[in-house]
C-alpha cells in the first residue's frame, strides 16, 4: 500500500530535482540574499564611507564608532587617536568587507568565498553587538524560543543558512561563477 504511493511521490521528486539541478538553489539562495539581506548591509556600508573621492580608504569616524565603540570611547570619539595598525586597518577590512562581499554575492562572483567571507563577519559583527553594543537578551533572542523577531539569534541563524547553501553549492548555472568556468572550458 505505501509503495503504490511512494513510487510516484519518489518519481514526481526525482523530476523536480533534475528540473532544478545546477541553478535552482544557488539562485533562490542569492535571490533570498539580496532580497532579506543585502540592503542592509549596503546601507550600513554607505555610512561608514569617509568624505571625499578616497573616502573608500579613509573611513567615517562612524564606522569606527560602529566597529570599535570601546576603543573609540577611550580615545575621546576621535579616530586620529587610533592608529592604523591594528584599528585602522580592522575599520579598513569591515569596510570593504561589508561593502564587496554582497556585491559579489548578488552577481554570483567568487560566492563559495564571499559567503564564507559574510558568515565570518556575521560572526564578528554579532560578536561586537553583545559584547560592545550591549544588545540585551531581548535583542539576541534564543533559538527555539516561539519568538521570531529577535534581531541577533533568529535574524542571523537565517541569514547563515543561505549563505551556508551558498558556500555548500555555490551561485549555480545562473552565475559570473558559472559564464567564466564556461568560457575557461
Amino acid at each position: 500500500m505505501i509503495a503504490a504511493f511512494s513510487r510516484p511521490y519518489d518519481a514526481a521528486i526525482a523530476m523536480i530535482e533534475r528540473a532544478g539541478d545546477g541553478w535552482l538553489l544557488g539562485l533562490g539562495a542569492r535571490l533570498a540574499f539580496v532580497a532579506v539581506v543585502f540592503g542592509y548591509y549596503w546601507s550600513s556600508a554607505m555610512t561608514k564611507i569617509g568624505d571625499g573621492p578616497l573616502g573608500l580608504l579613509f573611513p567615517s569616524d562612524g564606522a569606527y564608532v560602529q566597529i570599535l565603540p570601546a576603543q573609540m570611547e577611550a580615545a575621546g570619539y576621535d579616530s586620529t587617536g587610533l592608529g592604523f595598525l591594528p584599528w585602522g586597518l580592522i575599520v579598513l577590512a569591515g569596510l570593504w568587507a561589508e561593502l564587496l562581499l554582497p556585491v559579489l554575492i548578488a552577481l554570483g562572483l567568487m560566492t563559495r568565498l564571499a559567503a564564507l567571507g559574510m558568515i565570518g563577519f556575521i560572526a564578528v559583527q554579532s560578536y561586537v553587538d553583545v559584547a560592545f553594543h550591549g544588545a540585551d537578551a531581548a535583542t539576541l533572542g534564543a533559538l527555539f524560543d516561539r519568538i521570531p523577531g529577535s534581531v541577533i539569534l533568529d535574524q542571523r541563524a537565517l541569514w547563515v543558512f543561505v549563505l551556508l547553501v551558498l558556500a555548500v553549492k555555490g551561485a549555480g548555472a545562473l552565475s559570473l561563477d558559472a559564464a567564466l568556468a564556461w568560457r575557461a572550458r
